[in-house]
């Protein structure tokens, strides 16, 4: 490595891709997929997912109970949407292996609860591949 003449200022411009997420109220790094990042801690159990998750089966078993009637009456009760009632009980509906990877903190990095609530797939091949999860 030469030195530049004394007194000559050089820079050194390093570009490295990563995206800064919120997930649950933290701030994460994503790096490129294959890198870990000492800045960015292990996957850990998302609090806002996992409540999503019990909220949505306390419903299920309210509306299966018949303390709400329906999914109106339902929503009447939470103070809450139709549709985000509806986007919530949706997630019932979702493969056994991917509830047991949320509730283990070991679901795909940058997957929110957004992306879950927008678009539930009917079937588990399609959740795991739309998701990022691997085959169960």
């Amino acid at each position: 490595m030469t030195r530049p003449p004394s007194g000559e200022v050089t820079t050194l411009t390093i570009h490295i891709p990563v995206q800064f997420k919120r997930r649950g109220g933290r701030r994460l790094i994503l790096t490129p997929d294959g890198v870990t990042s000492p800045l960015s801690p292990p996957p850990a159990v998302d609090d806002t997912m996992l409540k999503l998750l019990i909220k949505a089966h306390r419903w299920r078993r309210r509306i299966e109970s018949g303390k709400a009637r329906s999914i109106t009456d339902l929503a009447a009760q939470e103070k809450v949407t139709i549709a985000y009632v509806g986007r919530v009980l949706n997630l019932t509906c979702l493969a056994p292996d991917i509830v047991s990877a949320i509730l283990d903190g070991r679901q795909p990095r940058g997957l929110s609860v957004n992306a879950m609530l927008k678009d539930v797939t009917a079937g588990w091949d399609r959740q795991r591949q739309a998701w990022g999860f691997s085959a169960g």
